[in-house]
């Protein structure tokens, strides 16, 4: 009798399980693409309540035991939802800025019972990788690099598609652990990485494999060619961020303040900073300053007082060096004419404020056969670079005086004061005028600074940072007194590139600084001699009122001293 009253519990509840789950399927039916596993797994759903049928009768709320065994198998029937798009429109756009084990592929809690670590399907976590499945995903490669289990991990997922859920301290975790072996799921998810060209460069060498799936690349410009369209955006780029910060809006002459400053942070007046971030920030210091003054509007002089104030709050190591100026322990000169010696243009970048400075460079020359001796490459106190222009000068020199090979000089040149180390060819013009003013006895304009690198033709290339060089040694000028006798050679080419402070351009329009543009040596040699630099004739002589003349002269009496001084040795060894 219990046995037909079973068959015939199950043959009338099985019609509207039939149903239910009919209705479940044809639900389902567009999201899940398996539906032969969802039959399956409903079918086996159906089994495990007709094998259960008296637990789901009308229950009697004393009788713990039935209620508890009700539990445990409705507990079976759950959903673990572990992605939840319903309220997302458009393809989902994770962005991982934190990317663990468990927060990019998931995770599989436990918990403790009897000392032994339990888990069931209920527990699985979604990590942001299966949470992007069709759409996309945003991490920074430099957060992957630093864990080799997560760079594994996401490697074989690269190559598979397929993402398996596991955790991966329970391999190792002190006490036994009951675990759970989810299928792997495929996922379709377009991975953007986040890095720099050098990380991005350093992927491709190191691992080509992994950078094959990677083949789009995508630069962000840091500047832009500027033009009124462009200009155009910026203002309303000002007025939306005002706009959105609650900020009191600009006026034209302000937003020229901002602009002025966008094409001074690349050195280039045709074109702009991409870095809006720190215009925004000179946005919000100049709203500031105007709510400090009580004005409605944000004026020029708002703008101008927070760009002064971003630079005295990190200009000290600047300050000092002036004040060492000042106080007679740099040694710089800016008036008169010296032998040897000249003011070259540095620049100092200290991350977040960069400034330039003027360096005393000299050298000194005499009979010999040693060649340039360049005292920074001889204590290790140069760069590459730097070698490289210096080298460059001396096969420059040796060509000028080519007819006279091999040259019977000893030269040495030092960046005087110099204790940190010396980077860079900017000052390969500066060094071959000083060379040249020591081997001709010509002495040079101490007033005026010289920066450009030289290649080996005695073309002048354009250098870096060549505002804060013009306005590092304008101060100097300033502080010792300026005459209008000062000023700085710069290279040609670097015409575009200025973007002066206001007070340099008002002490250039009095006639109190000069800024001078040079497109070959020859130009700087006269400007700083007073003299020709002198044009060489068909036999390669100088003339002998010029600058090259005298050099030439000086060391045409190097070669026969050097020879008087051979000649005995050579006389004695004939007679053994």
């Amino acid at each position: 009798m219990n046995e037909s009253l079973s068959a015939l519990r199950r043959q009338v509840i099985r019609p509207l399980l039939d149903h239910e789950f009919q209705q479940i399927r044809s639900a389902l039916k567009k999201q899940i693409k398996d539906t032969i596993k969802l039959s399956v797994y409903l079918e086996k759903v159906a089994l495990d309540v007709l094998d259960n049928l008296a637990l789901f009768e009308t229950l009697d709320e004393e009788d713990e035991v039935r209620q508890e065994a009700l539990g445990l198998i409705l507990s079976r029937y759950r959903v673990n939802l572990v992605v939840d798009n319903e309220h997302l429109q458009g393809a989902p756009v994770i962005i991982e800025d934190n990317p663990l084990f468990r927060s990019l592929f998931g995770s599989i809690e436990y918990q403790s019972e009897n000392e032994v670590l339990v888990t069931d399907f209920s527990r699985i976590r979604a990590g942001s990788l299966y949470k992007a499945h069709g759409g996309f995903l945003l991490l920074h490669l430099r957060d992957l690099l630093v864990d080799e289990l997560v760079w594994e991990k996401l490697r074989r997922f690269l190559r598979s598609g397929m993402l398996q859920i596991e955790e991966p301290g329970t391999t190792f975790s002190a006490i036994a652990a009951v675990s759970l072996e989810p299928e792997a799921v495929a996922v379709e998810v377009k991975i953007i990485l986040i890095g720099s060209r050098d990380q991005y460069y350093q992927l491709q060498e190191e691992d080509p494999e992994f950078a094959r799936h990677f083949r789009t690349k995508v630069d962000f410009a840091e500047s832009f060619v500027a033009g009124v369209d462009t200009r155009h955006a910026f203002a309303i780029f000002v007025s939306h961020t005002c706009h959105n910060l609650g900020l009191p809006h600009f006026s034209a002459a302000a937003v020229a303040c901002l602009l002025e400053d966008a094409h001074r942070e690349v050195d280039d007046q045709s074109r702009q900073s991409a870095i809006f971030a720190r215009a925004e920030a000179l946005i919000l210091e100049s709203a500031a300053l105007c709510h400090v003054r009580s004005g409605r509007r944000v004026e020029a002089i708002d703008v101008d007082a927070a760009r002064l104030a971003r630079i005295q709050r990190h200009d000290y190591p600047d300050q000092r060096l002036q004040e060492s100026i000042q106080e007679g322990d740099l040694l710089i000169s800016v008036h008169g004419e010296q032998v040897g010696q000249l003011n070259a243009l540095t620049v100092i970048d200290l991350g977040d404020h960069r400034f330039g400075f003027p360096v005393r460079l000299s050298a000194r020359t005499f009979a010999g056969s040693d060649g340039l001796l360049n005292i920074e490459r001889e204590v290790e106190m140069s760069g590459p670079i730097h070698d490289k222009g210096v080298l460059i000068l001396q096969n420059y020199l040796a060509a000028l005086f080519s007819h006279l090979a091999p040259l019977a000089l000893n030269a040495s040149i030092v960046f005087e004061q110099e204790y940190n180390g010396v980077e860079g060819d900017s000052a390969s013009c500066a060094e071959l005028y000083v060379l040249l003013s020591s081997l001709s006895g010509i002495p040079l304009k101490q007033g005026i600074a010289v920066t450009g690198a030289v290649n080996q033709h005695g073309e002048v290339l354009p250098v870096g940072g060549i505002n804060e060089k013009i306005e590092g040694y304008f101060r100097v000028c300033e502080t010792m007194g300026l005459d209008g006798s000062q000023g700085v050679v710069i290279p040609s080419r670097n015409r575009r590139h200025l973007m002066l402070d206001h007070r340099v351009i008002e002490a250039v329009s009095q006639g109190l600084f000069k800024i001078y543009t040079v497109e070959h040596v020859s130009f700087g040699m006269a400007l700083l001699s007073g003299m020709p630099a002198g044009v060489a004739d068909e036999s390669g002589e100088y003339p002998p009122g010029t600058l090259l003349g005298r050099a030439q002269k000086t060391l045409q009496s190097d070669r026969r001293a050097c020879h008087a001084s051979e000649s005995p040795k050579h006389g004695r060894k004939n007679t053994r």
